[in-house]
């Protein structure tokens, strides 16, 4: 496997462990959750594109950091449909 390759699956075991240990916060089904965080497109924009600084965070961090940004997304998205 090369480092390319390796970087890309601890990317993928990230946003896995991070959708979990959200989810468990939450207290809502993983798939579910997932579902919220890729209509919002933040899978990508959070997960995957701020992998080096969040993989350093504890799991209380980043369940908090991924439901905060969650709820703020959401929440301007139902502002811009109103308006």
């Amino acid at each position: 496997m090369d480092k390319q390759t390796s970087y890309q699956n601890y990317r993928m075991e990230f946003v896995i462990f991070a959708v979990e240990c959200a989810a468990k916060k939450a207290e809502i089904p993983a798939d579910e959750l997932y579902r919220r965080l890729d209509k919002q497109n933040l899978i990508q924009n959070l997960l995957f594109d701020c992998y080096d600084t969040l993989h350093t965070q504890g799991r209380e961090y980043i369940a908090d950091f991924v439901l905060e940004a969650l709820h703020n997304w959401e929440e301007f998205a139902q502002k811009e449909k109103i308006v």
